[in-house]
């Protein structure tokens, strides 16, 4: 299966670049281009792309906003943020957005086709810079968010015994493939615990699950 990705960002070199870097992977076809946050919620409605590359500071309708409308009309569209930018502002406000992925732009290509591929597959990907900085500012700097520590306490008691322990495997950046080995389960059984998870928490994806199970206290920051 071929991922159709389309790329928004204001720059129009970059979009060249990045171009280039994913048409040169066989598995991978750039179907558009777009210049701001609304043409890409147009853009996206018309050709219907797998994976989206979000920019996120971008003329008129940022990528944060642009992200908010087209995960909420487009339930099989994963965006990826591509951005310079790693304040934690940023990294939440995509997260609550429904961004299934936060990426630097000074990651090497082979890195970039790879986190393609894992938003494709249904995994979501943080840049180890970022959550760090997302775990000290939302964690560490006892920041909140819109549900608070006390809700996401009470989800993390609705989690059974081993999903529990399959949550604590996701906020330390296991993939499916690699929760599957850890536990002695099928992959398909991994992924099923991760999305039974994702339900009673009340996260869209794993991206989101992370930051919970940090913040509700389940996972100790080192």
């Amino acid at each position: 299966m071929r991922i159709s990705v389309l790329i928004a960002d204001d720059d129009a070199l970059l979009r060249q670049g990045v171009r280039v870097v994913l048409d040169s992977a066989t598995d991978i076809d750039v179907v558009g281009e777009a210049g701001d946050g609304i043409e890409a919620v147009n853009r996206c409605r018309e050709l219907k792309p797998d994976v989206v590359l979000m920019d996120v500071r971008m003329p008129g309708v940022d990528g944060i906003e642009a992200t908010r409308r087209i995960t909420a009309e487009h339930d099989e569209v994963r965006v990826l943020v591509l951005t310079t930018f790693r304040h934690d502002d940023y990294v939440w406000g995509a997260l609550r957005a429904g961004a299934s992925g936060f990426l630097l732009k000074r990651t090497q290509p082979e890195s970039l086709i790879e986190a393609v591929r894992t938003i494709h597959s249904g995994d979501s990907l943080l840049d180890a810079a970022v959550t760090r900085e997302l775990i000290d500012h939302f964690v560490l700097g006892g920041a909140r968010g819109p549900e608070g520590n006390a809700e996401e306490r009470a989800a993390i008691e609705l989690l059974t015994d081993r999903e529990r322990e399959v949550l604590s495997l996701v906020a330390k950046g296991r993939s499916n493939a690699e929760l599957a080995a850890a536990l002695f389960i099928a992959e398909s059984t991994a992924k099923t615990h991760v999305k039974r998870i994702l339900a009673k928490i009340g996260a869209r994806d794993r991206a989101q699950a992370v930051v919970v199970a940090y913040r509700s206290g389940l996972v100790a920051v080192r």
